[in-house]
């Protein structure tokens, strides 16, 4: 067992901090976003610069302790943080460098998509990042990334230049299409399995600051109706529109009327990154079609539309995710989905539909590790909640939801909404081939599993 001396003398390694259980700080310091995580980790390190990280997965190693590494702490699995192991906290790394010539930008594993956005919006520029501005960078960018330019732009990694990273030595590497490429392979989807990522460089792109967006909302009632257009219309869309729906209880917000608010209700959330006065255009087809309850889409700062589900989803409420690929929506996939919605528990938990194709279906399948980039639609169940009390009715809801949405799914999740399940799940995220080739570098990169606490992926040596 480490003494407290030992723990010490390895804080006097970092520039930053290392807060142990005897902090005032300690039990703020080790919260995440999901608040049915409630670890206890022997330190926490806030790094400041990638000396500090390689120090603390040094240390971490040495001593076979677990290492958790975090970002924004908003998995929804809590991979951010451990039970009697070292927390590599990022939280402090928020440099960010914007080249609008270049439409490039560097940018440290730290910071929350609400930061990023905020400077490169500066330029008039953008990425596909989080739908949740609290949502760190840095594990959302490895998992894949979907968001509202992903239609137009591609997912985030399709976007990523190249990362600069710490390793399962403690060795400090770059990966890009020219240096270490099998690396950088594997970053694109893989997660966090093979280091921890210093910093990131990305494509830009011409976004905003105004864009065309909101959500157009409407009783549950007209939900089976509303799904059967909506499925057609996405195919008549320009890839500049991203569209999702969400099935939500009416929230106590000024837009929505009072008799309204508490109902079960869907909506369409969109985003068109075309020229603006040509978003009307676009959605009026749903509009004569289903004229909405609630339509608070058109012109809008595309910055307040990356956290429009902010209030939604607070850190600290309890959390529980199911997802799966959607082949498609036809009416047995609709019937069901309607049928398990109205068993959700109220207000805070939501189903999501997004559709994706686009862009991000055009990417060769074999460019990265990130996998079924074929299907149309992600789905994922999330149960929220705020009373510790409620956990299981809420669990049962989310697992009984996806055992019957099974029939009509791929059988493989996207790997950023996937919870706690383990190889199976993590494995059918990528497919037999791509998660070979992924225990191979595996192998390669991180032999003794240093990096485990994440979606693993396991070596076999």
């Amino acid at each position: 067992m480490l003494t407290k001396a030992t723990m010490e003398g390895f804080g006097k390694l970092l520039r930053g901090e290392l807060i142990f259980s005897d902090d005032k700080r300690y039990d703020e310091a080790r919260k995440v976003w999901n608040g049915m995580i409630d670890r206890r980790p022997a330190a926490i390190a806030r790094c400041v610069d990638a000396s500090d990280v390689s120090a603390a997965v040094k240390f971490g190693r040495d001593h076979d302790l677990p290492i958790a590494i975090r970002g924004g702490g908003h998995n929804v699995a809590g991979f951010g943080t451990c039970d009697d192991g070292i927390v590599i906290d990022l939280s402090p790394m928020k440099g960010i460098s914007v080249d609008p010539t270049k439409r490039v930008a560097q940018a440290q594993g730290g910071l929350t998509w609400g930061e990023f956005d905020k400077r490169t919006q500066e330029q008039g520029l953008a990425t596909t990042g989080g739908l949740v501005m609290a949502t760190g960078i840095a594990g959302f960018t490895l998992g894949g990334g979907i968001g509202w330019l992903m239609r137009k732009h591609g997912l985030t990694i399709d976007n990523l230049l190249s990362v600069d990273m710490v390793d399962a030595d403690g060795n400090r590497v770059t990966a890009s299409e020219n240096e270490n490429p099998d690396l950088f392979w594997g970053v694109r989807g893989g997660g966090g399995n093979f280091g921890v990522v210093t910093s990131f460089t990305y494509r830009l792109h011409n976004v905003g600051p105004t864009v065309y967006g909101g959500a157009l909302f409407y009783p549950l009632s007209k939900a089976k109706d509303l799904l059967r257009f909506y499925r057609e219309w996405v195919h008549t869309v320009p890839d500049e529109l991203t569209s999702m729906i969400a099935f939500i209880t009416a929230p106590p917000a000024p837009f929505m009327p009072h008799h309204l608010q508490g109902t079960p209700m869907i909506a369409i959330a969109l985003c068109y990154v075309g020229p603006v006065e040509n978003g009307d255009a676009l959605v009026n087809p749903i509009r004569l079609t289903a004229p909405p309850a609630v339509d608070i889409a058109g012109p809008i700062p595309y910055t307040t539309l990356q956290g429009m589900f902010d209030e939604s989803v607070p850190k600290g409420i309890f959390s529980y995710w199911k997802t799966e690929y959607l082949r498609k929506l036809d009416d047995s996939t609709v019937e069901t989905m309607i049928e398990h919605v109205r068993g959700m528990g109220v207000p805070f938990s939501q189903v999501h539909i997004h559709h994706v194709e686009g862009a991000v279906k055009r990417v060769d399948s074999k460019a990265t590790s990130f996998g079924h980039r074929d299907a149309p639609f992600i789905l994922n169940i999330v149960g929220l909640w705020n009373n510790s009390d409620e956990t299981n009715r809420h669990i049962a809801w989310a697992r009984e939801f996806s055992r019957a949405i099974q029939p009509y799914a791929t059988g493989s999740p996207y790997i950023n909404f996937l919870g706690d399940e383990g190889e199976v799940r993590t494995k059918a995220a990528y497919g037999e081939e791509k998660f070979a080739r992924l225990v191979n570098l595996k192998n390669k990169y991180d032999p003794k599993n240093v990096f485990r606490i994440n979606q693993n992926i396991r070596p076999t040596i």
